[in-house]
């Protein structure tokens, strides 16, 4: 997906999370420990100032002071970061910058906050029970390729997973998508939409669930996914 593409989805589903902090901020967010919708308002948008950070200073040290409890100042928080971070981003994606993993430029953060926002738009409507519409196809098609191009090697380089000891192949019945991950002849097979298979790599949609399919050695392919792939 290119720059442009990028921004515009990125403003949408800032927007979108936005619109969730009109709701209860007390509501707590399933796949994220503890938190509340607060809580995760304050990770996104901290997240927000960070990257800008790293795209304008050079350097990921950034610890922004916790977002206002006030739901209206919230609001406005949110929103400021959001500008931030936009702002910040819209540059040449070739242009150096700070990242915890390859590539170091602008482009790594259009793409990774972009997507950081769709999982946690979702985790805001699950959270308040809003019927969620289907998440944008080409955007998650770029999820699924970051976990495996991005935050599963990431996971393997820091110490937090091992690599995968044999291959998982993940097909995605809505748009023809295919993505392998591990080595050799995949031992299973994961069939699900492409949303199905974000959310499944992302911990949000048991692998177990209705939507999936499972071929081949399901418990072998379990233990790929057990990685753990994302942070």
């Amino acid at each position: 997906m290119d720059s442009a593409s990028l921004l515009l989805h990125l403003r949408r589903e800032l927007d979108g999370f936005r619109a969730c902090l009109d709701g209860d901020l007390a509501a707590p967010v399933e796949h994220c420990g503890d938190w509340t919708l607060y809580d995760l308002a304050d990770h996104l948008g901290s997240g927000n100032l960070w990257a800008a950070t790293a795209v304008t200073e050079g350097h990921g040290d950034l610890k922004p002071a916790a977002a206002p409890r006030d739901p209206a100042a919230l609001g406005r928080w949110f929103d400021a970061t959001s500008e931030t971070l936009l702002t910040a981003l819209d540059n040449d994606p070739s242009t150096a910058a700070w990242t915890f993993y390859p590539p170091h430029t602008v482009g790594f953060w259009q793409r990774r906050r972009c997507l950081e926002t769709l999982v946690h738009g979702w985790d805001a409507e699950h959270a308040l029970g809003v019927p969620a519409p289907p998440l944008d196809a080409d955007l998650v098609h770029d999820g699924v390729s970051e976990v495996f191009d991005t935050m599963a090697p990431r996971q393997t380089a820091r110490g937090r997973a091992a690599p995968p000891q044999v291959a998982l192949r993940l097909e995605a019945t809505d748009t023809g998508a295919t993505w392998t991950y591990g080595p050799g002849t995949p031992v299973a097979v994961l069939t699900g939409t492409a949303e199905s298979l974000l959310l499944t790599l992302w911990g949000r949609l048991p692998r177990n669930d209705d939507a999936l399919t499972w071929t081949g050695d399901r418990h072998a392919g379990q233990r790929v996914l057990d990685g753990p792939l994302v942070p």
